[in-house]
């Protein structure tokens, strides 16, 4: 096959490990891999290894709103802080980013500012932060709140909560600190700027007591694919997690993204589209497609129930499991997760039970066959402007992350649509992204 001029772009979602309901019961698996840190270790080197762009955690502030018999079957009860976690891990890898969730909606911007900031002194300019608003209403609960702020109140706060927050990072020149030993002079007062933010949801003095990160500012994230939540990422976002499952719907999300960008007087090349991607790599077509199923038998009727409703923002556990999905009221739930299981089942007349098993263990973007099948779809999404690569998920851990990066890696490397070795050392380096210029410091590189 003809070598591409584009390269792809590949993420790990790692937060938790898997994003299949059942990939802790997998025979051979690490059931406890998302809090055992000599795991976690072992996999951020291995996808260095295999040259992976970045290492990205989720991340949710309450445990998931569902019934206990469901609750109780899920590993993703405990995980780690992921901006606990990921300076650790900086501390035994070299090159790959390291990306975390924070929620504007629960966290204060100079907190948010201030970790991030830390995170890309830390590992050398490999931090990102991947904006969220929070979909879990159970947070509110747990922050002062007895109900989430409503959907459009949520991205009105984080389209503040972003101009805060790189407001802080451009706090300082990058050539503010002198450390004239002779002199005395620790840093040029000329090179401070305080912030001095008073809007509609936040008021914040500054300056941060943090210099400014490496890469300028962490690489901005985003993953919503409301109408919301693609302005928001058109204005702000430097990589958007697709959610599209389908070839054409991933076209028209990535040139509608692209084309708000540039209507907002940005670069459509510095925003990256990479939707997420289940891999199950196998030896034959036949065998990956058993591997999936006896995956997805694992998941409990319990789980798959419950997933649904928090896909869904409704409790599903009195529907007719054997009729179509019936009509869903509007809720303050995530509307792109809502409208994908609505239009699936609309479109396929699926039942509220095959919508269960489908949703509770994944529903999304699969890719399962062989290395060179699976390298097939990666390569004719990445040609047909679809997106610039994948955040990949893996079914199970150790073993289905090790196939992606023993045996999928290497024939897109083949291919010549990944490289082979990394060009740079920050994050912005692998995707091909500028260095934010400081809005207060013109002279600052």
């Amino acid at each position: 096959m003809i070598a591409s001029k584009r390269q792809l772009h590949l993420g790990a979602f790692m937060r938790p490990i898997g994003i299949h309901t059942a990939w802790w019961r997998y025979p051979g698996g690490f059931p406890d891999a998302n809090f055992n840190l000599h795991h976690l270790v072992r996999f951020a080197q291995t996808l260095e290894r295999g040259c992976f762009d970045a290492f990205f955690m989720a991340d949710h502030l309450a445990v998931m709103n569902m019934p206990m018999e469901a609750l109780k079957r899920s590993a993703t009860v405990t995980s780690f802080d992921p901006l606990t976690l990921l300076p650790a891990l900086a501390m035994v890898t070299e090159r790959i980013g390291l990306i975390a969730t924070a929620s504007t909606t629960y966290n204060e911007p100079y907190h948010v500012a201030r970790k991030f900031a830390s995170l890309d002194h830390i590992s050398g300019g490999r931090a990102g932060w991947n904006l969220v608003t929070s979909g879990n209403p159970d947070e509110a609960l747990n922050f002062g709140r007895d109900a989430h702020l409503d959907h459009a109140t949520r991205y009105a706060r984080a389209r503040e909560f972003f101009e805060v927050v790189t407001g802080l990072w451009d706090s300082w020149a990058d050539d503010a600190f002198v450390r004239d030993v002779e002199a005395g002079l620790f840093f040029d007062p000329t090179k401070l700027h305080t912030l001095d933010h008073a809007g509609e949801f936040l008021k914040v003095k500054g300056p941060l007591n943090v210099a400014r990160p490496v890469q300028g500012w962490p690489v901005i994230v985003q993953a919503g694919a409301s109408e919301a939540g693609r302005q928001i990422a058109a204005e702000t976002a430097e990589v958007v997690f697709g959610a599209a499952t389908k070839l054409e719907a991933a076209r028209a999300f990535y040139a509608d993204v692209k084309g708000r960008a540039a209507r907002a007087g940005r670069d459509p090349n510095h925003i990256k589209i990479l939707p997420g991607a289940f891999v199950v790599v196998g030896d034959s077509p036949d065998e990956a497609a058993e591997t999936r199923a006896r995956l997805d038998a694992l998941v409990p009727v319990e789980s798959g129930l419950a997933n649904l409703s928090v896909r869904l923002g409704v409790d599903v556990s009195g529907f007719d499991l054997d009729a179509p999905l019936p009509e869903i009221p509007d809720s303050n739930a995530s509307k792109s997760a809502q409208a994908q299981i609505v239009g699936y089942a609309r479109a396929t007349g699926a039942t509220v039970r095959d919508l269960a098993q489908r949703v509770g263990g994944y529903g999304g973007l699969s890719f399962v066959g062989t290395p060179e099948t699976i390298a097939d779809s990666m390569q004719e999404w990445l040609e047909g402007e679809a997106c610039d690569g994948f955040n990949v998920m893996f079914p199970f851990v150790p073993e289905g992350l090790d196939a992606v990066v023993d045996r999928v890696v290497p024939e897109l490397q083949r291919r010549g649509i990944f490289r082979t070795r990394y060009e740079g050392t920050t994050l912005r380096d692998h995707l091909g992204l500028p260095r934010p210029a400081n809005r207060f410091f013109a002279t600052s590189p």
